[in-house]
Protein backbone atom coordinates (compact mmCIF):
# COMPACT_ATOMS: atom_id res chain seq x y z
CA UNK A 1 0.00 0.00 0.00
CA UNK A 2 2.74 2.31 0.55
CA UNK A 3 4.42 2.14 -2.52
CA UNK A 4 1.16 2.27 -4.05
CA UNK A 5 0.93 5.72 -2.58
CA UNK A 6 4.64 6.66 -3.45
CA UNK A 7 3.99 5.63 -7.07
CA UNK A 8 0.76 7.82 -7.03
CA UNK A 9 2.47 10.62 -5.46
CA UNK A 10 5.23 10.09 -7.90
CA UNK A 11 2.56 10.31 -11.00
CA UNK A 12 0.90 13.14 -9.75
CA UNK A 13 4.35 14.96 -9.72
CA UNK A 14 5.11 14.65 -13.07
CA UNK A 15 4.28 17.61 -15.77
CA UNK A 16 0.53 16.99 -17.40
CA UNK A 17 1.37 16.62 -20.53
CA UNK A 18 3.69 13.59 -20.04
CA UNK A 19 0.44 12.42 -17.81
CA UNK A 20 -1.73 13.15 -20.75
CA UNK A 21 1.20 11.69 -23.07
CA UNK A 22 0.28 7.74 -22.82
CA UNK A 23 -3.55 8.09 -23.87
CA UNK A 24 -2.53 9.22 -27.01
CA UNK A 25 -0.12 6.30 -27.40
CA UNK A 26 -2.12 4.05 -27.01
CA UNK A 27 -3.70 5.38 -29.85
CA UNK A 28 -1.30 5.20 -32.05
CA UNK A 29 -0.07 1.78 -30.83
CA UNK A 30 -3.62 0.49 -31.69
CA UNK A 31 -3.80 2.32 -35.06
CA UNK A 32 -0.44 0.21 -36.32
CA UNK A 33 -1.59 -3.12 -35.36
CA UNK A 34 -3.21 -4.70 -39.00
CA UNK A 35 -5.82 -6.31 -37.59
CA UNK A 36 -7.85 -3.01 -36.85
CA UNK A 37 -6.85 -1.48 -39.94
CA UNK A 38 -10.14 -0.23 -41.24
CA UNK A 39 -11.79 -0.75 -38.01
CA UNK A 40 -12.07 2.85 -36.91
CA UNK A 41 -14.76 5.84 -37.47
CA UNK A 42 -16.09 5.55 -41.34
CA UNK A 43 -17.34 8.98 -41.84
CA UNK A 44 -18.87 9.53 -45.72
CA UNK A 45 -18.28 6.22 -47.20
CA UNK A 46 -15.11 6.28 -48.10
CA UNK A 47 -13.20 2.95 -49.71
CA UNK A 48 -10.95 1.82 -47.40
CA UNK A 49 -7.13 2.28 -48.16
CA UNK A 50 -4.00 0.44 -47.08
CA UNK A 51 -1.97 2.33 -44.62
CA UNK A 52 0.83 4.18 -45.96
CA UNK A 53 3.20 7.28 -45.21
CA UNK A 54 0.52 9.77 -45.55
CA UNK A 55 -1.63 7.15 -43.26
CA UNK A 56 1.15 7.55 -40.84
CA UNK A 57 1.22 11.18 -40.82
CA UNK A 58 -3.20 11.04 -40.46
CA UNK A 59 -1.48 8.54 -36.70
CA UNK A 60 0.41 10.75 -35.73
CA UNK A 61 -1.64 14.49 -36.21
CA UNK A 62 -4.19 12.52 -34.34
CA UNK A 63 -2.60 10.66 -31.24
CA UNK A 64 0.28 12.21 -30.77
CA UNK A 65 -1.41 15.85 -30.12
CA UNK A 66 -3.64 14.75 -27.26
CA UNK A 67 -0.46 15.04 -24.80
CA UNK A 68 -1.00 18.97 -24.83
CA UNK A 69 -4.74 18.58 -24.33
CA UNK A 70 -5.53 19.96 -21.00
CA UNK A 71 -2.73 22.67 -21.59
CA UNK A 72 -2.84 23.73 -24.42
CA UNK A 73 -6.36 22.83 -26.08
CA UNK A 74 -7.31 24.71 -29.10
CA UNK A 75 -3.66 23.61 -30.63
CA UNK A 76 -4.57 19.63 -29.42
CA UNK A 77 -8.15 20.04 -31.38
CA UNK A 78 -6.73 21.78 -34.59
CA UNK A 79 -4.64 19.23 -35.11
CA UNK A 80 -6.50 16.56 -34.14
CA UNK A 81 -9.13 17.83 -36.47
CA UNK A 82 -6.19 17.92 -39.76
CA UNK A 83 -5.24 13.98 -38.77
CA UNK A 84 -9.42 13.11 -38.49
CA UNK A 85 -9.94 15.14 -42.13
CA UNK A 86 -6.68 13.28 -43.55
CA UNK A 87 -7.72 9.94 -41.82
CA UNK A 88 -11.65 9.85 -43.80
CA UNK A 89 -10.79 11.46 -47.10
CA UNK A 90 -8.07 9.03 -47.82
CA UNK A 91 -10.16 6.41 -46.34
CA UNK A 92 -7.82 4.73 -43.90
CA UNK A 93 -10.90 4.45 -41.06
CA UNK A 94 -7.96 4.74 -38.70
CA UNK A 95 -8.26 3.33 -34.62
CA UNK A 96 -6.84 6.95 -33.68
CA UNK A 97 -10.24 8.47 -34.84
CA UNK A 98 -11.56 7.71 -31.58
CA UNK A 99 -8.91 11.10 -30.51
CA UNK A 100 -11.58 13.57 -32.25
CA UNK A 101 -14.09 12.85 -29.30
CA UNK A 102 -11.35 12.66 -26.55
CA UNK A 103 -10.22 16.14 -28.04
CA UNK A 104 -13.64 17.76 -27.77
CA UNK A 105 -13.97 16.57 -24.13
CA UNK A 106 -10.80 17.64 -23.03
CA UNK A 107 -10.99 21.36 -25.12
CA UNK A 108 -15.01 21.65 -23.93
CA UNK A 109 -13.39 20.98 -20.15
CA UNK A 110 -10.58 23.10 -19.86
CA UNK A 111 -10.91 25.58 -22.52
CA UNK A 112 -11.27 28.77 -20.78
CA UNK A 113 -11.44 32.26 -23.44
CA UNK A 114 -13.29 32.11 -26.87
CA UNK A 115 -15.68 29.19 -26.00
CA UNK A 116 -18.47 30.19 -28.26
CA UNK A 117 -16.09 31.02 -31.30
CA UNK A 118 -14.24 27.55 -30.58
CA UNK A 119 -17.58 26.44 -30.92
CA UNK A 120 -18.77 28.27 -34.09
CA UNK A 121 -15.64 27.04 -35.68
CA UNK A 122 -15.92 23.59 -35.09
CA UNK A 123 -19.70 23.34 -36.15
CA UNK A 124 -17.92 24.77 -40.04
CA UNK A 125 -14.93 22.92 -39.67
CA UNK A 126 -17.73 19.94 -39.88
CA UNK A 127 -19.91 21.35 -42.67
CA UNK A 128 -16.58 21.43 -45.04
CA UNK A 129 -15.60 18.25 -43.79
CA UNK A 130 -19.03 16.67 -44.83
CA UNK A 131 -19.28 18.52 -48.35
CA UNK A 132 -15.49 17.18 -48.85
CA UNK A 133 -16.47 13.68 -48.33
CA UNK A 134 -20.04 13.69 -50.14
CA UNK A 135 -17.60 14.52 -53.53
CA UNK A 136 -15.05 11.69 -52.54
CA UNK A 137 -16.92 8.75 -51.35
CA UNK A 138 -20.36 7.92 -51.25
CA UNK A 139 -21.71 9.94 -48.99
CA UNK A 140 -23.69 10.43 -45.79
CA UNK A 141 -27.88 10.36 -45.45
CA UNK A 142 -29.01 13.44 -44.08
CA UNK A 143 -29.89 11.64 -41.08
CA UNK A 144 -26.19 10.34 -40.48
CA UNK A 145 -24.76 13.61 -40.88
CA UNK A 146 -26.81 14.79 -38.16
CA UNK A 147 -26.38 12.05 -35.68
CA UNK A 148 -22.87 12.25 -36.10
CA UNK A 149 -22.70 16.26 -35.60
CA UNK A 150 -25.10 14.99 -32.05
CA UNK A 151 -22.42 12.46 -31.22
CA UNK A 152 -19.39 15.44 -31.51
CA UNK A 153 -21.90 17.84 -30.05
CA UNK A 154 -22.87 15.77 -26.45
CA UNK A 155 -18.98 14.80 -26.44
CA UNK A 156 -18.04 18.58 -26.14
CA UNK A 157 -21.01 18.56 -23.79
CA UNK A 158 -19.28 16.53 -21.78
CA UNK A 159 -16.29 18.21 -21.25
CA UNK A 160 -18.42 21.38 -20.47
CA UNK A 161 -20.01 19.53 -17.69
CA UNK A 162 -16.73 18.34 -15.93
CA UNK A 163 -15.70 22.34 -16.56
CA UNK A 164 -18.69 23.46 -14.55
CA UNK A 165 -18.64 20.74 -12.16
CA UNK A 166 -14.96 21.63 -11.76
CA UNK A 167 -15.53 25.58 -11.09
CA UNK A 168 -18.40 24.84 -8.40
CA UNK A 169 -16.37 22.49 -6.65
CA UNK A 170 -13.74 25.25 -6.67
CA UNK A 171 -15.92 27.96 -5.59
CA UNK A 172 -17.36 25.57 -2.50
CA UNK A 173 -14.12 25.42 -1.19
CA UNK A 174 -13.54 28.83 -1.44
CA UNK A 175 -16.20 29.91 0.67
CA UNK A 176 -16.02 26.83 2.80
CA UNK A 177 -11.86 28.63 3.38
CA UNK A 178 -13.54 31.94 3.79
CA UNK A 179 -16.00 30.65 6.90
CA UNK A 180 -13.07 28.67 8.07
CA UNK A 181 -10.74 31.77 8.50
CA UNK A 182 -14.22 34.00 9.71
CA UNK A 183 -14.84 31.41 12.52
CA UNK A 184 -11.03 31.36 13.46
CA UNK A 185 -10.58 35.42 13.43
CA UNK A 186 -14.51 35.74 16.01
CA UNK A 187 -12.81 32.79 17.83
CA UNK A 188 -9.38 34.96 18.26
CA UNK A 189 -11.26 37.99 19.14
CA UNK A 190 -13.65 36.29 21.17
CA UNK A 191 -10.77 34.65 23.62
CA UNK A 192 -8.89 37.76 23.35
CA UNK A 193 -11.88 39.89 24.48
CA UNK A 194 -11.92 37.30 27.19
CA UNK A 195 -8.29 37.49 28.61
CA UNK A 196 -7.83 40.98 27.93
CA UNK A 197 -10.95 42.44 29.12
CA UNK A 198 -10.77 40.61 32.85
CA UNK A 199 -6.93 41.26 33.18
CA UNK A 200 -7.13 44.63 32.46
CA UNK A 201 -10.85 45.17 34.13
CA UNK A 202 -9.06 44.37 37.44
CA UNK A 203 -5.63 46.41 36.97
CA UNK A 204 -7.90 49.60 36.34
CA UNK A 205 -9.97 49.08 39.20
CA UNK A 206 -6.78 48.59 41.34
CA UNK A 207 -4.96 51.73 40.07
CA UNK A 208 -7.83 53.57 41.01
CA UNK A 209 -8.28 52.52 44.04
CA UNK A 210 -4.55 53.25 44.96
CA UNK A 211 -5.21 57.06 44.19
CA UNK A 212 -6.69 56.69 47.58
CA UNK A 213 -4.50 54.47 49.60
CA UNK A 214 -1.57 57.30 49.91
CA UNK A 215 -2.32 57.15 53.79
CA UNK A 216 -2.16 53.06 53.74
CA UNK A 217 0.83 51.92 52.51
CA UNK A 218 0.57 48.63 53.22
CA UNK A 219 -2.74 48.56 51.78
CA UNK A 220 -1.37 50.73 48.52
CA UNK A 221 1.70 48.01 48.45
CA UNK A 222 -1.04 45.45 47.91
CA UNK A 223 -3.39 47.05 45.41
CA UNK A 224 -0.06 47.87 43.29
CA UNK A 225 1.43 44.37 43.99
CA UNK A 226 -2.07 43.20 42.30
CA UNK A 227 -1.82 45.59 39.66
CA UNK A 228 1.76 43.92 39.03
CA UNK A 229 0.91 40.32 39.07
CA UNK A 230 -2.25 41.03 36.97
CA UNK A 231 -0.30 42.24 33.85
CA UNK A 232 2.20 39.44 34.31
CA UNK A 233 -0.52 37.41 34.24
CA UNK A 234 -2.21 39.13 31.11
CA UNK A 235 1.39 38.84 29.05
CA UNK A 236 1.41 35.20 29.54
CA UNK A 237 -2.29 34.50 28.67
CA UNK A 238 -1.72 36.70 25.56
CA UNK A 239 1.66 34.64 24.88
CA UNK A 240 -1.13 31.56 25.13
CA UNK A 241 -3.37 33.36 22.83
CA UNK A 242 -0.84 33.83 19.91
CA UNK A 243 -0.08 30.09 20.02
CA UNK A 244 -3.70 29.78 18.04
CA UNK A 245 -2.21 32.01 15.22
CA UNK A 246 -0.27 28.85 14.75
CA UNK A 247 -1.59 25.33 13.43
CA UNK A 248 0.22 23.83 15.05
CA UNK A 249 -0.74 24.63 17.88
CA UNK A 250 -4.28 23.22 19.67
CA UNK A 251 -6.52 26.16 21.67
CA UNK A 252 -4.94 26.55 25.05
CA UNK A 253 -6.68 25.29 28.23
CA UNK A 254 -6.03 28.24 30.95
CA UNK A 255 -3.42 26.54 32.73
CA UNK A 256 -4.78 28.02 35.92
CA UNK A 257 -8.01 26.78 38.78
CA UNK A 258 -11.15 28.97 38.84
CA UNK A 259 -10.01 29.65 42.70
CA UNK A 260 -7.28 31.61 40.96
CA UNK A 261 -9.90 33.84 39.21
CA UNK A 262 -12.07 34.29 42.01
CA UNK A 263 -8.84 35.05 43.94
CA UNK A 264 -8.04 37.56 41.88
CA UNK A 265 -11.03 39.68 41.64
CA UNK A 266 -11.34 39.51 45.58
CA UNK A 267 -7.76 41.02 45.67
CA UNK A 268 -9.55 43.47 43.38
CA UNK A 269 -11.94 44.52 45.97
CA UNK A 270 -14.72 42.53 44.85
CA UNK A 271 -16.18 40.26 47.95
CA UNK A 272 -16.84 37.13 45.97
CA UNK A 273 -18.28 33.54 47.33
CA UNK A 274 -16.44 30.76 45.56
CA UNK A 275 -17.67 26.95 45.88
CA UNK A 276 -17.26 23.88 43.60
CA UNK A 277 -18.35 20.87 43.28
CA UNK A 278 -17.06 17.86 41.96
CA UNK A 279 -13.81 17.89 39.73
CA UNK A 280 -13.03 18.77 36.40
CA UNK A 281 -13.55 16.21 34.37
CA UNK A 282 -11.29 15.44 30.72
CA UNK A 283 -14.26 14.12 28.39
CA UNK A 284 -14.33 16.93 26.48
CA UNK A 285 -11.33 19.65 26.35
CA UNK A 286 -13.13 22.43 25.59
CA UNK A 287 -15.70 22.58 27.87
CA UNK A 288 -13.21 23.18 31.02
CA UNK A 289 -12.33 25.94 28.89
CA UNK A 290 -15.57 27.35 28.67
CA UNK A 291 -16.24 27.19 31.73
CA UNK A 292 -13.76 29.08 33.11
CA UNK A 293 -14.62 31.92 30.12
CA UNK A 294 -17.89 32.26 31.92
CA UNK A 295 -16.70 32.37 35.22
CA UNK A 296 -13.97 34.97 33.95
CA UNK A 297 -16.46 37.05 32.18
CA UNK A 298 -18.90 37.34 34.47
CA UNK A 299 -16.64 38.81 37.14
CA UNK A 300 -15.17 40.66 34.95
CA UNK A 301 -18.38 42.64 34.36
CA UNK A 302 -19.30 42.32 38.69
CA UNK A 303 -15.82 44.39 38.60
CA UNK A 304 -16.41 46.95 35.59
CA UNK A 305 -20.29 47.53 36.98
CA UNK A 306 -21.10 46.37 39.97
CA UNK A 307 -17.64 47.12 42.18
CA UNK A 308 -17.87 46.44 45.63
CA UNK A 309 -21.10 44.48 45.23
CA UNK A 310 -21.32 40.67 46.79
CA UNK A 311 -20.69 38.19 44.08
CA UNK A 312 -21.42 34.33 44.32
CA UNK A 313 -19.66 32.12 42.21
CA UNK A 314 -21.03 28.43 42.02
CA UNK A 315 -19.72 25.57 39.53
CA UNK A 316 -20.90 22.01 39.68
CA UNK A 317 -18.88 19.19 37.59
CA UNK A 318 -20.91 16.26 36.60
CA UNK A 319 -19.75 13.61 34.41
CA UNK A 320 -22.43 14.61 32.22
CA UNK A 321 -22.34 18.14 32.34
CA UNK A 322 -20.74 21.24 33.79
CA UNK A 323 -22.65 24.14 35.23
CA UNK A 324 -21.61 27.65 36.27
CA UNK A 325 -23.74 30.20 38.42
CA UNK A 326 -22.29 33.40 38.75
CA UNK A 327 -24.41 36.49 40.47
CA UNK A 328 -24.32 39.73 41.87
CA UNK A 329 -26.68 41.52 45.29
CA UNK A 330 -27.15 44.63 43.19
CA UNK A 331 -26.38 46.42 39.55
CA UNK A 332 -23.60 49.15 41.03
CA UNK A 333 -24.13 52.74 39.25
CA UNK A 334 -26.83 54.12 37.78
CA UNK A 335 -27.48 53.58 34.51
CA UNK A 336 -24.32 50.87 34.25
CA UNK A 337 -25.46 47.75 32.42
CA UNK A 338 -23.60 44.55 34.36
CA UNK A 339 -24.43 42.55 31.23
CA UNK A 340 -21.62 44.57 29.36
CA UNK A 341 -22.22 45.96 25.68
CA UNK A 342 -19.41 44.29 24.49
CA UNK A 343 -19.07 40.94 22.49
CA UNK A 344 -18.17 39.21 25.52
CA UNK A 345 -21.87 37.49 26.82
CA UNK A 346 -22.87 37.30 23.10
CA UNK A 347 -19.86 35.46 22.21
CA UNK A 348 -20.18 33.10 25.43
CA UNK A 349 -23.65 32.39 24.45
CA UNK A 350 -22.87 31.26 20.97
CA UNK A 351 -19.79 28.67 22.57
CA UNK A 352 -22.05 27.14 24.89
CA UNK A 353 -25.01 26.83 22.39
CA UNK A 354 -22.36 25.64 20.12
CA UNK A 355 -21.63 22.60 22.31
CA UNK A 356 -25.09 21.89 22.79
CA UNK A 357 -25.61 23.52 26.50
CA UNK A 358 -27.39 26.66 27.54
CA UNK A 359 -26.58 30.20 28.22
CA UNK A 360 -28.74 33.04 30.35
CA UNK A 361 -27.60 36.36 31.42
CA UNK A 362 -30.20 39.12 32.57
CA UNK A 363 -31.12 41.15 35.74
CA UNK A 364 -32.65 39.56 38.60
CA UNK A 365 -35.48 40.54 40.92
CA UNK A 366 -34.64 42.94 43.08
CA UNK A 367 -31.47 43.81 41.50
CA UNK A 368 -28.36 42.51 40.75
CA UNK A 369 -27.46 40.68 37.81
CA UNK A 370 -27.00 36.29 36.70
CA UNK A 371 -25.18 34.78 34.76
CA UNK A 372 -26.14 30.45 34.16
CA UNK A 373 -24.32 28.23 31.98
CA UNK A 374 -25.12 24.46 31.34
CA UNK A 375 -22.31 23.02 29.35
CA UNK A 376 -22.72 19.32 28.47
CA UNK A 377 -19.39 17.36 28.55
CA UNK A 378 -19.91 15.76 25.40
CA UNK A 379 -20.05 17.29 21.52
CA UNK A 380 -24.38 17.11 20.52
CA UNK A 381 -25.04 13.94 18.72
CA UNK A 382 -22.92 11.64 20.35
CA UNK A 383 -23.94 8.93 22.67
CA UNK A 384 -21.60 7.66 26.12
Amino acid sequence: MTSLRWLSALWHRLDVTVRDLPLGLLLLIGSLIPSLHGQGTEFGGVPDRPLDALGLVAVGLQSLPLAGRRRWPIPTLALVVCGFALDQLCGYHLFAGAALPLALVSTGAHLHRYRRTAVLVCSAAYVVLAIAVSHVGAGETTAGYVTFYLALAAAWGVGSWLRATRIAEAERRRLLAEATRAAERTRIARDLHDVVTHHVTAMIVQAEAARYLTAAPDRLEQSLTTVSDTGRRAITDLRHLLDVLDPAHDPPAPDEGLASVVERTRRAGQPVEFSEEGAPGAARGDVGLVAHRVVQEALTNALKYAHGSPTTVRVRHRPEEVTVHVGTDRSGPPGASPGGGGRGLAGLRQRVEAMGGDFTAGAREGGGFTVRARIPARAPGTDG
